[in-house]
This record gives structure tokens, sequence and C-alpha cells, in this order.
């Protein structure tokens, strides 16, 4: 294997272009000739720097709208002769092709475009790249003697070794380089077969049918997501962790951190469970997370009122906790915020004076987060993993079945349906008190659904005299409705469907509890 290879000739063909003309202008500088094609080639024109065309290298022009432009032998040619073959380099010059020693390509924005609401099959089969693959995987098998870029990222570092090196690059680069150069091109494979895997060909071709899947999964789970940042440690410290993104930019991995110490492991897993809490709400809503379970959550009139709400139905389990907000954070909230010591806060935006209030807690961690659109979740065990669809589901007023002799006055129907989207976010067995928009007392992850109610009745700061109770799943037996009304609820959501249903109605009407069945689950394991 050689060493140092001097870059003379590049070719320059990407979608994502940040970054691209400065470290264009220091190739030039170094001596080195671009070659690029279509876009690329005028962002470069136009900020002045002199530029060879694809077309003039191969001496055939772009065609069929730009689908074929780099798929030539003088393209793939110049970057797949082995320099230190004397048969290759006779054979490059007796037909006129030319070395290309460094390739700048990264790919057609498929996955955005195929995510898009109402893409079709046509928009998304344009957006398969071809040439820039291709190019890819030529310039990345032969990386001893060319250069294969992938990643904006890159270019800093790679003009500080140029520099270092009088335009050379070292073999470790390039070796470097080819690696994350297969990585891309794997996962830009992935996305395609993915997506097109779920298409059955129609009059309408709607890219987000299930057809071809198996009851709605795919026949093969491939997952190819990027690297976006290591982490200190994971669950604790002897674990090494890293987080990986789907390259959306949504979701809590793709959140933007404003200010604080690096997210950890625990940070983002809390994040990620005070945030999905948070969505399930239209009116302002705050979650108080430690350890994944909400150790307060609250509606109110503003997000003021709903952390205020929130943080009084336990303060000392909340201190140390992730917060998370479905609005933006105004001052008046992060006064009151920043007064309490929390890991994490995550909101969909943060006014300026919120950040300025926000800047003296210099360890605090604020982050921006768009929603994403999770359709299923993944969990690993022992030999393989397990995929299921997310709980989405939901309950309205109207969904649900009145089983007691009493039914529920409206103050107990809409702390009722306030308390079931709460439990959802509960660890099983879960059982929570609530009433006016705000959870008093929860009680997760027992092992017993009576203990469940009576460790959410004994952490209850607040009074629970005429709160609800909701269950994350049906009572198996009257004590545990039993439990919750002698904690002070007068009226309980469960989603029924014990054999001893009748025996739990039974107990209820006894103690004049009014009951509704929800016909729905919200085990969280």
């Amino acid at each position: 294997m050689s060493g140092d290879k001097r870059i003379g000739r590049a070719l320059l063909s990407v979608t994502d272009k940040s970054g691209l003309v400065d470290f264009a202008r220091q190739l030039a500088g170094f001596g080195v000739e671009l070659v690029s094609t279509g876009g690329t080639a005028r962002a470069l024109r136009e900020a002045g720097l002199a530029v060879r065309d694809v077309a003039e290298l191969t001496g055939f022009p772009e065609m069929f709208e730009g689908r074929v432009k780099t798929l030539h032998p003088k393209v793939h040619g110049g970057i797949l002769h082995r320099r230190g073959n004397a048969e290759h380099r006779a054979a490059a010059a007796k037909h006129g092709i030319e070395p290309i020693d460094m390739v700048v390509v990264n790919l057609y924005a498929f996955e955005k475009t195929a995510a898009k609401p109402g893409a079709t099959l046509e928009e998304a089969i344009e957006n398969i790249d071809i040439g820039g693959p291709s190019m890819v995987r030529s310039a990345a098998k032969n990386f001893e003697d060319v250069a294969m870029v992938t990643s904006p990222a890159d270019y800093n570092s790679l003009g500080e070794e140029l520099a270092a090196r009088q335009g050379a690059l070292s073999l470790e680069t390039r070796w470097r380089l080819a690696q994350k150069a297969f990585s891309a091109t794997a996962a830009y494979d992935t996305a395609i077969a993915n997506t097109l895997e779920r298409v059955e060909l129609n009059g309408e071709r709607d890219l987000h049918q299930a057809a071809r899947w198996v009851d709605g999964f795919p026949q093969a789970l491939r997952i190819a997501y990027p690297l976006a940042q290591m982490l200190r440690y994971g669950e604790n410290p002897h674990q090494r962790a890293a987080l990986y993104s789907d390259g959306s930019g949504n979701g809590i991995a793709g959140a933007e951190q404003l200010q604080g110490k690096e997210l950890s492991y625990n940070n983002l897993v809390d994040l990620d469970a005070c945030w999905e809490l948070a969505q399930e709400f239209e009116e302002p809503t705050v979650a108080i997370i430690k350890h994944t379970n909400p150790c307060g959550a609250a509606t109110g009139g503003d997000v003021l009122e709903a952390y205020r709400k929130a943080l009084v139905a336990d303060p000392v389990s909340a201190f140390g906790g992730v917060i998370g907000v479905n609005r933006a954070v105004d001052s008046d909230a992060a006064e009151e915020m920043a007064a309490l010591f929390v890991e994490a806060i995550a909101a969909p935006e943060f006014t300026p004076e919120a950040r300025a209030r926000f800047a003296a807690k210099k360890n605090l961690r604020l982050v921006v987060v768009r929603p994403a659109n999770t359709a299923r979740v993944a969990k690993q065990v022992s030999g393989g993993m397990l995929l299921q669809d997310a709980d989405r589901g939901r309950v309205s007023a109207a969904d649900l079945k009145t089983v007691t002799q009493r039914a529920p006055t409206a103050e107990e129907l809409a702390a009722l349906l306030f308390a079931w989207k709460v439990c959802k976010h509960v660890k099983s067995n879960a059982i929570v008190y609530a009433r006016n928009g705000q959870t008093v007392g929860v009680g997760a992850g027992q092992m017993s659904r009576v203990d469940a109610a009576k460790f959410g009745a004994m952490k209850a700061v607040l009074p629970l005299a005429g709160c609800v109770a909701a269950s994350d799943a049906f009572f198996p037996f009257p004590d545990g409705l039993e439990a919750v009304a002698a904690a002070g609820a007068t009226a309980v959501i469960q989603p029924g469907g014990s054999v001893r249903d009748n025996e739990v109605i039974a107990a209820a009407d006894r103690l004049g509890v009014a009951m509704v069945f929800t016909g729905m689950r919200h085990f969280r394991h």
C-alpha cells in the first residue's frame, strides 16, 4: 500500500452544499483542478472559482433530464484505475482517461422526499440517485489512490490535513473516508428498500401503503441510522453508549441543544418520556419526569400555570428530573423553572427572554424538539428485536362506557380523560390519581395493582379526597378498586375485560364510585 497521495483533480457533485464553496476554495488553493456537474458547478462559478464541466471531461453532455451525467468510463475509469498498476496506467493513457484523485459527493435527499405528506412513487423514484452512489463506491473501492468525501462534516479536518501535508492526504484518512462512504451507500439503499417495499403498484401509487408487508410489518427489519453522537456512558458509568438518529431531525434524537452540559443516556430516555407525555394534550401542558415516570403532570391556561400545578404534585421527586412542555417556554415560566434544580427541559421553543433567564444556569440543558411521527417502536431482546406499533391509542368521552349505577359528573369526566392520558405514560402496573387537569398521586411500576394504588396514595402530597383514578389495565379483583376508593377517588377509568368485572362493578356501586370502561389497555413495560 502507498502512503500519502497528492490531490490533483477533484470531482464535486453534491446535494447538500453547506460548506462546499469554502472547501472547494481550499482545494483550488492547493492547485487542485475542480470538475463538477449541474447545480454544484453553478454554485462554484458564482463564488468565482474556475470549474471544468463533467461534460467537457467525458465528451458527452448531461442527458435524460440529468439521469446520465457521470456514468461514463472517463469518470469511473479516472476514479478506479490503479495508479501503481502499469497496465491500468497504459489503458488510461490510451483512452485519454485523466485521473480523479478526490470525489466529493452526497446523495439526493431520498428519505426527505419519501417522507413528505402526499409523496408519490414517481417523486421517490426520481430522487433515487444512481450516478452518486456509483461514484461513491468506485472511489471508496480505490481508496489507495482516491479520497471519497461524503459528508460536509469532514471538510474542515481534510482542509487542515491538506495544509499540513502540502496538498496530500494520508492512507489512513483515505481508508477512514472509504469506510464512511460504504456506510453512507448502505444507509441510502436501506432507506430505498424500506420505502419501496411497502408500495403496491396501482393507480394512486401511494408511498404509504403497506400492501407488500406482512400484516403491516416489513419482511426484513433494516436499520441504518447514522451515529449522531457518542455519549459519556450509558445508564451506568461502566456502560458505553451512543445516540443514533434516523436523520429526520425530529424527535429527541434530532433535538437542537441550546445550552447546558452534554446530554447523557438517561437524560435522553427521560426527555423522550416527558416529551411524549406532553404531546398527548392540546392545551398547555407540562410533564415533570423522573426515571421515565411522571412525578407531576398538568394542564393550564398557560405554561406557567401548568408548571406550577405539575410541580406542586410532587416537588420532592421533581428535584433533579426533566421537564417536557408542549408550548413555547416564556420568561414567566422560565423564571420559576430556573428556581428548581432540573437536568433538562424539552420544548418546541424557548423565547429569547426565557433563554436569557436560563443562561445563568450553565449546566441546565435546553433542547428544542420538533414532533416526530413515530409509527413503530423497537426493543432488543436476546437474539433479536421486537417491533410494535407505537401506542397512539386515544379515547374520547364518546368512547367510554359507563358500567356503574352512577355516571361520572362533567367535572369527573374531564379529570378521568386527563388521568387516562397520563396513565398511558406510567410504567405498569400503573394507577394515576388526578383532578382538574393535575396529577395528585402516581403509583408506577408495582408488581401488584393494589400496591400501585396504595403507593400512589402514599406518595400524594395534595389531598386525594374527591379525586379520580385511572388504571392502565383492568382490576383483576375488587381489592384494587377498593384501594383507590379508600384513597379518596370518586370515579375510576379502566379498560375493563376482567372475568371478575361484575364483582369490581358491584364493589364500585357499593362504594358510590362512578366507573367507566375504555376497552383499551395501556401497558408500558
